[in-house]
């Protein structure tokens, strides 16, 4: 009996906050410890294992030094691109680790007579056949799949794993809708485990012909959206597998729970601003907040007010002074009556963009008093517009970037401080 674990969208790079880093970190080096601790014979991950095609080199440093615990313990790792670590001309960390031979990119193949024929990596330890198919941005991906040889990769013996990273139409959540997908019918049948990424909820999905097709979602949250679902109650991890000649004996979701969390909404509706931060405030001071990542939702509409005066900076520094860990906070559904009268009484361009700055210049939290309010409105309109000029003809980037860069400068004051 041998075992694999089969991880995906771990996003390392992802996040900006040092507390979110930290736990993005910490979320994959609890995956690896795992593998390590119970002797897995090889790791799959099903794309996105980095969070662009050239991440930070610090939290690469990080996550590299993890995996080459796992190649010091002969336990190897299987990857494919996801959209976010694709790279069209092989320039990704994921092939510099490659060359390295730190993982293997198990993503090899040609056309021949217009179709997609790909090879199958064997597995040294156990003899499972590995094959996959990249992401491209946009889902563009799906044109291989169109192509494939399906017949081919069919008619190989043994224990197959497929794997990619794009969203099966007849498996993906609802909440998903707008996500582009393909039907299970683009992979091969047959196969004993088809290792999926960039569904990001943990999936195990069957189709007529297609046993096994499985997401783990993320190990921690490559989105915002991710702490809202995680807070819900969504689980994160990774799959780990079980299987022998005769193929699959178990799956089994493995939980990563590295910190908790809060998750709070909040209906506007038929209170002012005034009203609304009022009661807002407090009932977040009853919060326990201590040690939790919370996660905050301001949705509806005002009943007067505009939307700015419910201020994040204070609601983030009510929450830090209660001991929170992180606060994240989604508006996006938060609006006013005023608002509204202002996105249906817009001129021009011009009249609605100076109503949405009045509107939100007040989110902002910053010291310089010259940027605020109405003299705050102003400087913003001159600054955009000083940015919306095009390179003129002959003009070099160069010269073009240095151009807008002094004009900018001019506009906000800082020809001293730049000099």
């Amino acid at each position: 009996m041998y075992n694999f674990v089969h991880i995906a969208d771990c996003h390392i790079g992802a996040h900006r906050e040092p507390v979110l880093r930290e736990l993005e970190l910490r979320a994959f080096k609890e995956a690896i410890d795992y593998c390590i601790t119970e002797e897995i014979n090889f790791v799959i991950i099903a794309g996105d294992l980095f969070h662009s095609n050239i991440p930070d080199m610090g939290v690469t440093n990080e996550a590299v030094k993890k995996m080459r615990e796992l190649k010091d313990n002969n336990i190897p790792i299987y990857v494919i691109y996801g959209s976010h670590d694709y790279s069209p001309n092989e320039t990704s960390i994921v092939d510099i680790l490659d060359s390295a031979g730190l993982i293997t990119k198990i993503v090899k193949g040609k056309i021949v007579e217009d179709k997609l024929k790909l090879e199958v990596f064997r597995d040294p330890g156990t003899g499972a056949k590995l094959v996959g198919i990249s992401a491209r941005k946009l889902g563009l991906e799906k044109s291989y799949f169109e192509i494939l040889d399906r017949e081919s990769l069919e008619k190989e013996t043994g224990f197959k794993i497929f794997v990619f990273h794009s969203a099966v139409s007849e498996i993906k959540p609802g909440f998903l809708t707008r996500m582009e997908s393909m039907p299970a019918s683009y992979l091969p049948k047959g196969f004993d485990y088809y290792a999926g990424g960039h569904i990001h909820q943990h999936i195990e999905g069957r189709v007529p012909g297609y046993n096994h097709i499985v997401y783990p979602g993320p190990l921690f949250a490559g989105y915002p959206r991710d702490l809202g679902r995680t807070a819900k109650g969504e689980k994160r991890g990774f799959y780990t597998v079980s299987f022998n000649e005769e193929g699959v004996k178990d799956i089994e979701f493995r939980q990563i729970e590295i910190y908790t969390s809060i998750y709070y909404e909040f209906d506007v509706s038929n209170k002012n601003s005034v009203q609304a931060k009022k009661q807002l405030f407090a009932e977040l001071d009853k919060l326990d907040a201590e040690g939790r990542l919370v996660v905050l939702k301001i949705a509806g509409e005002l009943s007067g007010g505009k939307t700015s005066d419910i201020n994040t900076n204070e609601i983030r520094e009510l929450l830090a002074e209660r001991g929170a860990l992180f606060v994240t906070i989604n508006r996006y559904g938060l609006t006013s009556k005023e608002y509204a009268a202002i996105k249906a009484m817009g001129e021009d361009v011009q009249t609605i963009e100076t109503k949405l700055f009045q509107e939100n210049i007040g989110t902002v939290k910053i010291g310089n008093e010259i940027l605020k309010g109405e003299q705050g409105v102003k400087l913003a309109q001159e600054l955009l517009g000083t940015f919306r000029q095009e390179q003129k003809l002959n003009e070099t980037k160069k010269d073009y970037t240095e151009r807008i860069l002094e004009q900018a400068s001019h506009v906000i004051g800082l020809e001293e401080e730049l000099e």
